[in-house]
């Protein structure tokens, strides 16, 4: 598939302060059919706000805001990390069930910082404090950092950065497959390299604009091969005919591609879920959704933020948790599986 490519360039003023802002600039001044605007440090952008909900998300969803990041406290990030490491907000994808749309709102911009190394100079007093334990730091939080790595350079600089802290370590998850210029790195092993993978039935129904299962696990196939530590996070996970028959043969081909012999690799598992709010922005958004948002067919539950979300009843979630681990493990008996939503 085509790389991602935006229509609008917002720079905030302060970011050409940085020599990425100005490499940025000068780079984005050459491409034709991009608008490029510069704004104050804070305050509006200028795009015409007498639109609808639908087309505000879709043209944010094509707009590339180049910032810098404040440096306040680090959020939290479990289960994956300890700490969100944040590179990037925002994803060019349009995945229907995305907590994204909805944290985001009708404003998905996609932002990029680029005062990448105040960041890795705060990430290193995280770990200097939790010494000697080991630090974890996510870089996928609040984004997909992959389609915009041809710009901003910046999960090459984490990867070369966190090689050099023996007590920190990084993970990034994508669904996208440009790495070329991540495999030849010195990660030391201290880079997870994870992919989100779904069956082919979620991908095609509910995942435009992302790649397909197999050009994922291809990908996939060669970061293994590069030798980085890989995990899949196979999210989320529906309940629908034949689904077993999907996921297992989702796990078959991933085994077919990995000559994982000696090496580990780990799986995160993500049930299905959404929120009442959720539920009213993606049917905005996507009208003509198939995904799945019955309420009655939900168990109402609390998340560890303190809102409430819709979840397959108890019964289901075990079924699909006992048929994920058994098939896992029947393919991979030597795989991690990090936890199970």
């Amino acid at each position: 598939m085509k790389p991602f490519k935006p229509t609008t360039v917002i720079f905030r003023e302060n970011a050409l302060e940085y020599p990425l802002g100005k490499k940025l600039y000068e780079s984005f001044k050459e491409e034709e059919k991009i608008k490029i605007h510069i704004v104050a440090p804070r305050g509006p952008f200028p795009l015409e706000n007498n639109v609808s909900f639908r087309k505000k998300f879709i043209r944010a969803k094509k707009t590339l805001i180049v910032s810098v990041r404040s440096l306040g406290k680090f959020q939290s990030c479990k289960p994956s990390a300890h700490y969100q490491l944040p590179l990037v907000t925002g994803c060019p994808a349009h995945c229907h069930y995305c907590y994204l749309s909805t944290n985001l709102g009708k404003n998905p911009y996609i932002k990029i910082y680029v005062n990448l190394e105040e960041i890795l100079d705060k990430a290193e007093k995280y770990i200097e404090k939790r010494k000697p334990e080991v630090t974890i730091f996510e870089g996928s939080a609040t984004s997909d950092p992959l389609p915009v790595e041809r710009w901003t350079g910046s999960l090459a600089r984490c990867i070369e950065f966190f090689a050099g802290e023996e007590l920190g370590h990084f993970r990034f998850v994508t669904k996208f497959t440009d790495i070329e210029s991540l495999l030849n790195l010195k990660h030391r092993g201290r880079t997870e390299f994870r992919f989100s993978l779904n069956s082919n039935y979620a991908i095609n129904k509910f995942e435009p604009t992302t790649p397909l299962l197999e050009e994922r696990i291809k990908a996939a196939s060669k970061v293994f091969q590069a030798s980085y530590p890989l995990g899949f996070l196979i999210a989320p996970i529906f309940i629908y005919d034949g689904w077993q028959d999907e996921y297992k043969d989702l796990i078959r081909k991933l085994k077919e591609s990995l000559d994982n012999k000696g090496k580990r690799i780990s799986f995160e598992l993500i049930t299905h879920r959404f929120t009442r709010r959720a539920k009213e922005i993606i049917e905005k958004i996507y009208p003509r959704t198939e995904l799945p948002m019955n309420e009655e067919t939900r168990q109402f539950k609390y998340g560890q933020f303190g809102y409430g979300k819709y979840v397959y009843p108890e019964e289901i979630r075990q079924e699909i948790e006992d048929f994920m681990r058994k098939t896992i493990n029947e393919y991979f008996p030597e795989a991690e599986i990090k936890y199970f939503v």
